[in-house]
């Protein structure tokens, strides 16, 4: 392709609200163009590179057994009311009503529509198990849309379906998922990790995310730093922990004044003892679907945080916000003074999985001005559940090594999900005794479009992208330094035609501008190879700049082609 046909919009001005590098730099080389909060135009380079991501995983994708399908974007409500999500999803399905008054959903993802597909076509064990999937435009509702590619409204997804016949053969699907994402992402060059995640809206039992390592990305991952254990924050855990601080001496359990005292630290001064043996405990207001809502006590070591996802699924709700004083004292609770003790009736209190057990512990004693010492969990039974957010230098939960925190961006996670959805639906096959059984599925998503954010964020210097080869609009970009002089312009278009006859992707530079401008732009666009016809042509000689750390080599003219292809 000639840059004097093709439409790049470059430009020197970055968005106004553009913080990221791939934000920045996507739009100022004119890969991609805002239309609204977003939502954005894919222009011929960045579709160009959208294509070559999207090849990769279906390449990949296909290698591994899977089907693409293309399921209608427009989802009938109905479904989503059979599986129970048309109310638990939120503001971020976009509900609406056709001419006939029928209610529509515009599809984040397509559970229900695949469970639809799979439950009117396969009947029979004998057709199992089967994975299917597609690459389609998704639309999210975002509250706030930002970053660019990174967090839009309207995305290209990959999104993968396994149906099998047991929980073994589902597992086996899980695993392939995994094996093949790897696959795809090792293709595009990108260094990421696999971490166990939180399922939050889609549910099952386990779920696995893929995430880029970037400075710039906006969720917390555990990691270790002796094994290859890691975890997104709302999924982390850690090795259990003890203590060598001294326990108190407590002759026996009893309420203590505590006047005015209200926070960990300052109980922890008051009593001079560590907060390991202080009960936190943190009130939440629980909200489910229908409007329906309740106060929700969670008790925690004083040496820990409490970690909200992991506390919302340990009480099956929607979503926890926070509780105000006055919903509090209406609860018979006395903010700053609440505990685990002397609890009103029919108040609900989960324990982190930390305090199972516990002894000597001073907690609140819901009166005012007045903590319990000498609260005791030994032979209580009582709901239990891992609440604690893991902090840098935890201990890790598979080796001895020390857990740090780093940042990553989601790029792919696979789902476990095994009847969630086929049996609301009633998606069924007959097994080989002539049983009807609901379906054991998983389900496997990619971000496409965010995919090409997430590599720039991973790739890129203060001038702007550096493509990998897997994913770059054009492999080679030729630069004609002077367009004017004959024997430079035929050099180049010589290099082009012969290079494209071997079925190289080319970009030739013939626009009649200034050199400095046109590596600027080439600098600006990322493509990975340059090659540079300039005043050394007359002694026989072309430069070869590479993007990533723009290393300039001088190469002999006539030796150009096979260099360039070796390099390829």
């Amino acid at each position: 392709m000639r840059f004097t046909q093709l439409l790049i919009p470059t430009t020197k001005e970055a968005p106004s609200d553009a913080v990221l590098p791939s934000h920045i730099y996507l739009t100022r080389a004119g890969y991609i163009q805002s239309i609204g909060s977003g939502l954005y135009n894919f222009l011929p380079l960045g579709k160009r590179v959208l294509d070559n991501v999207r090849q990769v995983a279906k390449e990949e994708l296909d290698k591994a057994g899977c089907q693409e399908v293309d399921l209608a974007f427009v989802t009938p409500a109905s479904l989503w009311e059979e599986s129970g999500r048309f109310e638990k999803y939120g503001k971020e399905l976009l509900r609406f009503k056709d001419r006939k008054n029928n209610d529509f959903v515009l599809g984040p993802t397509h559970e229900e529509m695949m469970v639809n597909l799979v439950r009117q076509t396969v009947k029979s064990y004998k057709q199992l198990p089967i994975n299917l999937y597609q690459i389609k435009t998704k639309f999210r509702d975002e509250i706030r849309p930002r970053f660019g590619l990174m967090r839009g409204r309207e995305f290209l997804m990959k999104d993968g379906y396994s149906f099998a016949a047991s929980e073994e053969d589902m597992k086996g699907d899980f695993d392939l998922m995994e094996q093949t994402y790897s696959r795809i992402f090792e293709r595009l060059g990108l260094d990421y990790r696999i971490v166990e995640a939180d399922s939050g809206a889609i549910g099952g039992s386990g779920s696995k995310e893929f995430m880029v390592i970037a400075d710039s990305g906006e969720d917390t991952i555990v990691i270790c730093d002796s094994c290859d254990y890691g975890a997104n924050i709302e999924a982390a855990q850690r090795a259990v922990v003890c203590t060598e601080a001294e326990e108190p001496e407590i002759s026996m359990s009893s309420k203590f004044k505590t006047e005015g005292v209200k926070t960990i630290e300052a109980l922890s001064a008051f009593f001079h003892v560590d907060p390991y043996y202080l009960v936190k405990t943190v009130a939440m207001k629980a909200l489910y679907d229908e409007g329906e809502s309740k106060i929700v006590l969670f008790a925690l070591r004083g040496s820990d945080k409490l970690e909200e996802t992991k506390a919302c699924n340990a009480v099956g709700a929607n979503e926890l916000t926070e509780a105000s004083e006055e919903e509090l004292l209406s609860e018979g609770l006395v903010p700053g003074f609440m505990g685990p003790h002397a609890l009103p009736e029919g108040s609900t209190i989960v324990y982190d999985e930390g305090l199972r057990e516990g002894k000597s512990l001073i907690c609140g004693a819901n009166e005012t001005d007045y903590h319990f010492v000498g609260f005791d969990l030994r032979g209580v039974e009582a709901a239990y559940h891992d609440l604690v957010a893991v902090q840098a230098g935890d201990g890790c939960p598979r080796c001895s090594g020390k857990l740090k925190h780093t940042k990553g961006i989601e790029v792919g996670h696979i789902f476990q999900l095994g009847t969630q959805y086929s049996a609301p639906l009633h998606a069924e096959f007959l097994d080989e005794n002539g049983k009807s059984k609901p379906f054991v599925m998983g389900t496997y998503g990619i971000g496409i479009s965010r995919l090409l954010a997430a590599i720039i964020e991973q790739h890129h210097d203060d001038k702007g992208c550096i493509w990998t080869k897997a994913s770059a609009p054009f492999a080679v970009h030729i630069i004609v330094s002077n367009i004017k002089k004959e024997e430079e312009r035929e050099a180049g278009e010589k290099l082009y035609e012969t290079l494209q006859s071997k079925g190289v992707q080319v970009l030739l530079d013939d626009r009649k501008e200034r050199f400095g401008f046109k590596m600027k732009d080439f600098e600006l666009i990322g493509i990975p190879l340059a090659v540079v016809i300039g005043r050394n042509l007359t002694e026989g000689k072309v430069e070869i700049v590479t993007r990533d750390g723009l290393v300039k080599e001088e190469i002999e003219a006539a030796e150009i082609v096979n260099e360039v292809l070796r390099r390829l």
